[in-house]
Parts: C-alpha cells; sequence; structure tokens
C-alpha cells in the first residue's frame, strides 16, 4: 500500500507532553513538514524562549537554541547575521513575544531583521497558571481576571499582527489558526510563505497562529477549537497582513 501520510523527518518521532487538545503539536509539524519540502533541513536553526513552547527544542531534529525570556528575536538576529544563509525562525508565545518581548519584536520588525517569528496566541499564559496575557479577550475570564478582563482596568487585547504592519522592516505578516482541516492547510501555506520571504531576503516575517488553550480555558479539546472559532477569530481575523511587493516565489 501506497504511503501517503507519515511523520516529517525534520520532527523526531517521540511522544509529545502537551496537554490533551492543545494545538502546539500541530504547529511543530507544519513547520517541520514546510522546512522538508523546502529541503532545507541542513540550513534550519531556530529559537525558542520560556514558556510552553521552549519545549520545541526536545522535537525538532535540527538545531536548537534557548533564549531568555522575549529575548529569541535578539537571539535569531545574531545568528541570521552570522549565518546570513541559514533558515532562522523563532517560536514564542503569547505571554513571551507580546509581553516581556515585546521591544525585541518591534525593533527586529523595524529594523527587517530576516528571520521569522512563529508567534503562538492562545490568549492566555499557559505554562505558569493561566493568568492573563496581552492578548487575553475582554471579558475573558483568567486567574488574574476571575471576572472577566476590563478594558477600563486592563486595557484592550494587542494585535500583534496589526501593530507590526506600519513598520517597513516588515515585509510578511500572517494571521492563521489551526482549529479546522481547512485552517490547518492555510497555516501551513502562510508558514511556508513566511519562510520563503525570509530566505529571499525581503525583510521580517511572522506568522501568527490562533492557538487553542483548553486546560487554562477550562474546556474540552472539542470545546476549544470552537472556542476559537467563535471568540478568538471575530476579535483577531485571520489572513495576511502584509506581503512583499514583490511576489516571492518558492
Amino acid at each position: 500500500m501506497k504511503t501517503v501520510f507519515t511523520r516529517p523527518e525534520s520532527l523526531k518521532d517521540m511522544p509529545m507532553h502537551y496537554c490533551p487538545g492543545c494545538t502546539h503539536g500541530i504547529v511543530h509539524r507544519l513547520v517541520a513538514e514546510v522546512i522538508d519540502e523546502m529541503d532545507i533541513y541542513e540550513r534550519a536553526l531556530g529559537v525558542a524562549p520560556v514558556g510552553c513552547s521552549v519545549f520545541i527544542y526536545n522535537y525538532m531534529d535540527f538545531d536548537m537554541y534557548q533564549a531568555a525570556h522575549g529575548r529569541a528575536p535578539a537571539v535569531a538576529t545574531g545568528i541570521k547575521r552570522v549565518l546570513p544563509d541559514r533558515l532562522v525562525f523563532t517560536y514564542q508565545g503569547d505571554g513571551d513575544a507580546a509581553a516581556i518581548g515585546t521591544g525585541e519584536l518591534v525593533h527586529a520588525a523595524a529594523r527587517g531583521e530576516r528571520i521569522t517569528v512563529i508567534f503562538i496566541n492562545n490568549a492566555v499564559y499557559a505554562m505558569t497558571g493561566g493568568q492573563m496575557a496581552p492578548t487575553t479577550l475582554l471579558g475573558q475570564k483568567t486567574t488574574t481576571t476571575p471576572f472577566g478582563r476590563d478594558a477600563a482596568a486592563n486595557g484592550m487585547p494587542v494585535k500583534v499582527c496589526e501593530m507590526l504592519a506600519p513598520l517597513d522592516g516588515s515585509a510578511y505578516l500572517a494571521r492563521v489558526a489551526v482549529n479546522s482541516p481547512k485552517n490547518v492547510m492555510a497555516a501551513k501555506k502562510a508558514i511556508r510563505k513566511a519562510f520563503d520571504v525570509q530566505m529571499s531576503g525581503a525583510g521580517f516575517t511572522l506568522v501568527e497562529v490562533l492557538s487553542a488553550c483548553p486546560t487554562n480555558w477550562g474546556l474540552s479539546p472539542l470545546e476549544a477549537l470552537k472556542w476559537v472559532d467563535d471568540k478568538m477569530i471575530p476579535y483577531y481575523p485571520l489572513g495576511e497582513y502584509k506581503t512583499p511587493a514583490t511576489e516571492v516565489q518558492p
């Protein structure tokens, strides 16, 4: 029988530790599939900071680095400048990239650093117990907003793609989700495009992934996927927020 679906070579053959229904594993696979398809395995380098996302280094079968909390774009910048022919990406959660790491993220984009940020937005600080994150939705209950996020007290949720789009150094920005087969396929295309744009030298690229966190949302895995549709996507619309002036061919 012909094999039509198998584990990507860039992804280690081992169980993942993530909670049931967590979609980090889906994104890991998409990154690995794209790297395999680009035949760039020997030149791929990833940077993970702190949070649930840090454990990607356990699962990717190529060189991975760990950075201090929020500093992954700075580490990736150094790697890319020294090794400009490499594919360099960071893998960061919203509590990392949109909070303690906002400065690193914004200035890497402003400088047009030729790196890719895979930005996982699950609207909560997951690893540390479910506290409010910069991306937590209005009315969303967390351990630090038990009555729901309030705009007057907590401010508005941060929209990262919209924030970075005006910066001249940003070349490709997209927001995707991984809560349905259709959305997973679109997410893979966006990751591939971000990597292609990076390798063309056009500038900074970022793919924001709306991701489910059933444990901290207090939902079942299926309910969490629906919550992405019902709650997250209306506030964080999917799509490409910036593309290069000249179309990049894979």
